[in-house]
């Protein structure tokens, strides 16, 4: 392992476990309240929005202006949150998705720092229900910033508590605001997904079970060089 590779940064949803079925849901049941038509390709949008811009997004599918005040529309944002609460208290250890236990594993024996950089407000409930605290310095969530993805607010901030530079480490997303945002953080990116969807990551995986130390060095090593 090259020691210029100080810290992994991990976005949470889609990437350490997948919640996406637990958003949708919540964002559905909200759609559904509204009469908006909302659907599970719709819902493609609104990975690595925070939580009050993928209600303007839903909101948008309306065929009338919807006209709400700002309290009714944290009403509604708060309601979508408590039944994702609800729905994310259903979370295991079983859950983590393939290849992320023993990558972390792998990155603590070898010394290399970890944390979460995530939109969600709820990242402590699922990193603790998925019983993985041990296992990331530090876990910075939408309550601890003030800009969400693609500005890169969160990286810098895990980044910071970590004690490192920011060049100094691999950011993992799934989502193409969340690449953008590391990318503007001036951190190697890896992209967990199709690879024309993210045309800039210094790295694209199929999958999380793809995702190994070697792969981590891999696009650590290839933005030093861009």
């Amino acid at each position: 392992m090259n020691l210029s590779l100080k810290a992994v940064v991990f976005d949470l949803d889609g990437v350490i476990t997948d919640t996406a079925e637990h958003h949708y849901l919540a964002w559905k049941a909200i759609g559904d309240e509204l009469g908006l038509p909302f659907t599970r390709a719709f819902n493609e949008n609104l990975k690595g929005v925070s939580r009050m811009e993928s209600l303007r997004l839903l909101l948008s599918l309306s065929k009338q202006p919807l006209h709400f005040t700002e309290q009714q529309l944290e009403a509604l944002a708060t309601r979508k949150n408590e039944l994702y609460k609800r729905l994310i208290m259903e979370i295991t250890p079983q859950d983590a998705l393939p290849g992320i236990p023993e990558l972390l594993d792998e990155l603590k024996r070898l010394g290399v720092k970890t944390a979460i950089a995530s939109a969600s407000k709820n990242a402590f409930t699922v990193i603790d229900n998925l019983r993985m605290n041990d296992r990331f310095d530090c876990i910075v969530d939408a309550a601890s910033i003030r800009n969400s993805k693609p500005d890169p607010e969160v990286f810098l901030k895990a980044a910071e508590l970590l004690g490192v530079e920011p060049e100094a480490c691999v950011g993992v997303e799934d989502a193409v605001a969340g690449v953008q945002a590391i990318r503007a953080a001036n951190m190697a990116s890896i992209a967990i997904g199709a690879r024309e969807a993210f045309p800039k990551a210094d790295l694209v995986l199929p999958s999380t079970g793809a995702l190994t130390v070697e792969r981590v060095q891999e696009a650590f090593e290839r933005n030093r060089k861009a």
